[in-house]
């Protein structure tokens, strides 16, 4: 340990690691349940699943995963805002949904990269939804990532990959989903709520929503089928675990950041099992979307030091 840090600096520099390590890990697995979704999609296994049972399997089977920690930590339920979870879910399972469908379409990393445009677009739903003020700066960031969407969509081209529509789509869900965490979690109108709460509700309500739709659409899974659906839901429930742990340890400022390497993962899985090979214009256009991201987080983060 060096001499001129004290024990208090040290304990906060590891708290920073782990909370590092700790959200990669979260990247990693969630872009194995897009690369699992996308095995799912296609004719690998068995008759390619549609968007909606893979869906139902990953929210199905991360809720029965929480079944045992609910019973042990029995958290209360007094004071759920039932409505805002629902709302939650159901953009939840929307934005999953979208995403697992494009997986099985398009390139994981630029599926992934179109999908990383809802931190931005929830910037913009904000200043109605949540009365909050967007700066230059902001701004700057929304249209550096709008940019590297269009390279990735690449509208009028030959090279236009419709499924990118079907990503672009989870990131319009995923926007609305992150407004309505912000609710839950706030200080306003009743406080926030209990992290472990928050999973649980939100898984099911979204295994109920995502079964009911899968209905009307279900064919029999393979065995091999069966096994990597219940691998999503297992894989996605411990991302979500990791990623609240990570959030525990640090300032969202400091790990969202780490996310973002899911983008790297995506497109390492892709290679690996599928032999995509990302493009220079599919590299430049998601090098700006998690470049505007990441400013958007340090302006934040900067908005918030200053007003303290």
């Amino acid at each position: 340990m060096p001499s001129d840090l004290t024990i208090e600096q040290v304990s906060a520099r590891r708290r920073l690691t782990v909370a590092a390590l700790f959200m990669t890990g979260a990247a990693s697995l969630v872009a194995a349940t897009t690369l699992m979704a996308k095995v799912l999609g296609q004719d690998l296994l068995g008759p390619p699943l549609p968007g909606f049972m893979v869906s139902a399997g990953r929210f199905l089977f991360a809720w029965m995963a929480l079944v045992p920690v609910i019973l042990v930590m029995r958290p209360g339920f007094q004071g759920t805002r039932w409505r805002l979870h629902a709302a939650r879910s159901v953009a939840g399972w929307a934005t999953v949904t979208c995403i697992f469908t494009a997986a099985a379409l398009m390139p994981l990393g630029d599926a992934t990269a179109i999908s990383f445009l809802n931190p931005l677009i929830a910037m913009v739903l904000a200043i109605p939804l949540l009365g909050e003020r967007v700066g230059p700066w902001r701004w700057g960031a929304a249209g550096m990532a709008v940019l590297g969407a269009l390279v990735l969509i690449r509208p009028g081209m030959a090279a236009f990959q419709p499924a990118a529509l079907i990503a672009l789509g989870a990131a319009l869900f995923g926007a609305f989903e992150v407004i309505f965490i912000k609710m839950l979690t706030g200080k306003a109108e009743g406080g926030g709520e209990p992290a472990i709460r928050i999973l649980f509700v939100n898984n099911t309500i979204g295994a109920t929503v995502a079964l009911c739709v899968a209905l009307s659409v279900w064919q029999w899974p393979t065995p091999q089928q069966w096994l990597l659906l219940v691998a999503i839901g297992l894989v996605m429930v411990t991302a979500q675990s990791l990623f609240i742990q990570a959030m525990k340890r640090a300032d969202a400022s400091y790990v969202i950041p780490f996310f973002y390497a899911a983008l790297v993962f995506a497109a390492l899985y892709d290679a690996a099992v599928f032999g995509v090979i990302p493009v220079p214009l599919s590299i430049a256009g998601a090098a700006l979307i998690v470049t505007g991201a990441i400013v958007l987080v340090w302006r934040e983060r900067v908005n918030r030091v200053a007003e303290s």
